[in-house]
C-alpha cells in the first residue's frame, strides 16, 4: 500500500509499506481522508516529543472498513476515535480514559492514516451514514474537541461568548457553542481570510490586537460569560482574564507549546472559573457523530482542501499557512479524493 512516512524533520517521503497485519479485535480501515492538524505539524518539524521516525502520521481518519472479525462494521464508513488509553490508571478507573497518564494517539505511538489502509480497534471506529458527505464525515475528530470544550463549558444557553482564534477548533467551538444556545459570540482572529469565514458564518470578529479584550468589553460591556482559547498564543493569554467577565469562565482549548504568563490575581479578584480542555471523551464523540449526521451545524460551509497522498507535502504546507482553507485533507485513495471534490 502506499503510505506517507515522516522520516526526520520536514522530510515525509511516499512510498509503498506492508498493508496491517489485523490483531484480534481489529478492523482494517480503507482510508478515505486524513484531516491535517496542529499535532501533526509538531510532527512534521520533528518538535513532538513522542513522535520517532519512521512514521505514518494522521489521526484525523474517515474510512470504510473492508476486513475483520466485527460483521457489522464490514463496508460501513466509520469515523477513528484515535485515543490510546491505558486502561489502568487512575483517570482510566474513573472513567476518564481522555485524561490517561499515558495517554496516547494514533499516529504518533501506532500508525495512522496517512496511508492507504489502517489498522484500528472495533471499539475505535465509530459507523457514520452515508448519507454524509465523506468531506464533512472528515471533521469529525476536531468537532468533538468542539463538542468537549463546550460541555467543559458549562453552557446552557443565553451565554455571551468569546472565542480567540478562529482556525477549525475555533470556527468549530463557536458553531457548537451557537448550536447550543449561545445568545452572542464574538470570534477574535488576526487572519482577514478566516475572519471573513467567520462572518459569513454568521459570528462578529474582531481581530487580534493587543486590546482585543477591550474590544470584548466595549461589545459586551462587564466581559463575555464564557472565553474560549482557541489560539494558545501568549498574548492571548495575557488577555483571557480581561476578555471574561466577574464570575466568567475561561476555557483553555488550545494547547500551549510552554508554560505562559496568565494573571492569576486577576481570576482570583474577579472570581472568574479556569477550566482546562484535553480532547475528548467517547461521549463527546459520538455527539459529534450525530451533530454531522443530522447537518445541525451546516458544516458544508466550511471550506476544505483536498490532496492526493503524493501531495502529501504541499498539503502540509497549506495547512500551516492559515489561508482560505479551513481544513486540509489528504486522501490516499483516487476515488474518495474524487468524491471529496463534489
Amino acid at each position: 500500500m502506499r503510505a506517507a512516512i515522516w522520516e526526520g524533520p520536514d522530510l515525509v517521503r511516499i512510498a509503498d509499506a506492508p498493508r496491517p497485519a489485523l490483531r484480534a479485535g481489529e478492523s482494517l480501515v480503507h482510508v478515505e481522508l486524513t484531516g491535517l492538524c496542529g499535532t501533526d505539524f509538531s510532527i512534521l518539524h520533528g518538535t513532538h516529543p513522542r513522535a520517532a521516525a519512521p512514521l505514518i502520521p494522521g489521526h484525523e481518519v474517515t474510512g470504510r472498513v473492508v476486513s475483520g472479525d466485527d460483521p457489522e462494521l464490514h463496508g460501513r464508513r466509520v469515523a477513528v476515535l484515535p485515543l490510546l488509553s491505558c486502561g489502568t490508571c487512575t483517570p482510566c478507573r474513573d472513567g476518564l480514559a481522555h485524561v490517561c497518564e499515558r495517554l496516547g494517539l494514533y499516529g504518533i505511538d501506532e500508525p495512522g492514516g496517512l496511508a492507504e489502509f489502517a489498522a484500528f480497534p472495533h471499539d475505535r471506529l465509530f459507523p457514520v451514514d452515508d448519507a454524509v458527505p465523506v468531506r464533512t464525515a472528515a471533521l469529525i475528530e476536531p468537532l468533538a474537541v468542539a463538542v468537549h470544550a463546550v460541555r467543559r463549558s458549562g453552557l446552557t444557553g443565553g451565554e455571551t461568548v468569546a472565542v480567540f482564534g478562529a482556525g477549525p477548533i475555533g470556527i468549530l467551538t463557536a458553531l457548537v457553542a451557537q448550536h447550543y444556545g449561545a445568545r452572542r459570540i464574538l470570534v477574535v482572529e488576526p487572519g482577514d481570510d478566516r475572519r471573513a469565514l467567520a462572518e459569513t458564518l454568521g459570528f462578529e470578529t474582531l481581530p487580534a490586537t493587543d486590546d482585543a479584550a477591550e474590544a470584548i468589553r466595549a461589545a459586551i460591556p462587564g466581559g463575555a460569560r464564557i472565553v474560549f482559547d482557541s489560539a494558545a498564543h501568549p498574548s492571548v493569554a495575557q488577555q483571557l482574564p480581561r476578555a471574561a467577565a466577574v464570575r466568567g469562565t475561561i476555557v483553555l482549548v488550545g494547547v500551549y507549546k510552554k508554560p505562559v504568563e496568565l494573571d492569576l490575581q486577576a481570576v482570583t479578584f474577579t472570581e472568574q472559573t479556569l477550566v482546562g480542555v484535553r480532547v475528548y471523551t467517547t461521549a463527546d464523540f459520538r455527539d459529534a457523530v450525530g451533530l454531522v449526521e443530522s447537518d445541525a451545524l451546516g458544516l458544508e460551509r466550511l471550506p476544505v482542501s483536498v490532496y492526493d497522498l503524493a501531495e502529501t507535502t504541499q498539503a502540509f504546507a497549506e495547512a500551516t499557512s492559515a489561508g482560505s482553507a479551513l481544513k486540509v485533507l489528504v486522501a490516499p485513495d483516487t476515488v474518495a479524493a474524487a468524491e471529496a471534490q463534489r
